[in-house]
């Protein structure tokens, strides 16, 4: 059986949001801008006709990655989870030992993931090296830089799509 891959109600949403445009509506219009492209003639010269045909390429990978997405999705409700110990979805406080300094992560799912905004993906090794800790527990972590040691200062819940920056729409989904 294949790995399973956690992730947020809202995520899976948009998940299917953008399978369900590209099939929908996309993947559709594409095909009419080749075939209209074709009608035009020697396809052997035509841009059009071999652009539409390139788009329809990309829509159709990343059709078949979505795909995979959906049938490996575990659809996790964080807010249910009980976040005394580092879960899915928890929002997590750490503090360097090296440093002092205080660094806050919240565990996702791969497609919800904005490392630069605090949003790491589940298999993250920082995110494996948290999960069922508690508040006080300390932990080492072997990172480029050298290995380095947290003490989670607090855990909380925080809703994964109010912290997000990049949240996707359709014209993101879009390929033109």
């Amino acid at each position: 059986m294949s790995q399973t891959e956690p992730i947020s109600p809202e995520g899976y949403d948009l998940l299917l949001r953008e399978f369900k445009y590209l099939k929908d509506v996309e993947k559709p219009q594409v095909n009419r801008e080749k075939q209209s492209a074709a009608e035009q003639g020697d396809r052997s010269e035509n841009a059009e006709y071999h652009a539409a045909k390139e788009k329809l390429r990309h829509i159709d990978k990343r059709l078949f990655y979505l795909n995979g997405m959906i049938e490996k999705s575990q659809i996790i409700d964080p807010s249910r989870l009980d976040h005394h110990r580092v879960s899915f979805g928890s929002t997590v406080t750490l503090c360097d030992d090296s440093s002092g300094e205080e660094l806050r992560y919240t565990i996702c799912g791969v497609l919800e993931s904005e490392s630069e905004n605090g949003l790491i993906s589940v298999h993250a090794p920082l995110a494996r090296a948290m999960l069922g800790k508690m508040v006080c527990d300390e932990f080492c972590i072997d990172l480029p830089s050298g290995a380095k040691t947290y003490e989670i200062m607090r855990i909380e819940y925080l809703p994964i799509f109010s912290l997000k920056q990049q949240v996707r729409s359709e014209k993101d989904f879009s390929f033109r």
